[in-house]
């Protein structure tokens, strides 16, 4: 699952501590989402929205079979 997190959070002047910090989990966790290796929880994905304002959608590119899968 590909997502806008890095972008997001460049647009919002927040360094990945300030990111970490703000959705309860370590810096780790937030590199890791970055850089594709790890799947946030529904959970987390829901605080990372609020975050941002924006949906889950708008942030994590979901993809089955290595196809985006487009809203209808």
């Amino acid at each position: 699952m590909q997502n806008r997190l890095a972008e997001l959070r460049r647009i919002s002047n927040m360094t990945q501590e300030d990111l970490a910090a703000r959705a309860g989990v370590s810096r780790q966790t937030i590199i890791s989402l970055e850089k594709g290796k790890y799947n946030p929880s529904l959970q987390l994905a829901h605080r990372l929205a609020k975050i941002f304002n924006l949906t889950i959608e708008e942030i994590f590119i979901f993809e089955e079979d290595g196809k985006n899968i487009e809203k209808q």
